[in-house]
């Protein structure tokens, strides 16, 4: 099977936050507050694949209200912030939605992803990913992280399945 036709199976994305959503620089205002910014087409594919029927979930260490403000707001309802150990959360997910993991494509950036990406059937990564994480991703997006790499991935699924 080429790259392009292991995009076609694909069911359920899950997503990183910092480094993926994010370029992962953060804005530290002067009360301690951490700042981040999320690139508005990553955005409008999340939601386009919720509408087409797609499972969007989020695993993220990071713990934002105002990330995750901006996350239900696009629909996204499978949301897990501040966790440490996401391959735990992984599995609760394949098991809450039975789901099929040649079907999920998770996109990650560092070791925290490690793991989870191993066991899916898609592993992808920003250009920008540590090597570790590239050496295991099976596609490698040409956008960096809080760049354009969700749409990229989401865009390549959806149109493939006629549901762009």
């Amino acid at each position: 099977m080429n790259l392009l036709e292991s995009f076609k199976d694909v069911h359920t994305f899950i997503f990183d936050v910092d480094g993926v959503l994010t370029d992962g620089n953060l804005l530290i205002t002067e009360s301690g507050e951490l700042l981040r910014t999320m690139n508005v087409r990553d955005g409008y594919a999340m939601k386009r694949a919720l509408q087409a029927g797609y499972l969007v979930c989020i695993i993220t260490g990071g713990n934002s209200l105002g990330v995750n403000d901006r996350l239900r707001a696009l629909g996204i309802n499978e949301i897990h912030s501040g966790i440490n150990n996401k391959i735990a959360v992984y599995n609760q997910i394949v098991d809450q939605h039975n789901l099929e993991e040649g079907g999920i494509l998770y996109l990650g950036d560092d070791m925290p992803d490690y793991e989870v990406m191993r066991r899916v059937g898609l592993p992808a990564c920003p250009k920008d990913a540590i090597r570790e994480i590239k050496e295991i991703a099976t596609y490698i997006s040409p956008m960096e992280g809080g760049k354009g790499c969700v749409r990229d991935v989401i865009e390549k699924v959806l149109r493939l399945n006629g549901d762009w």
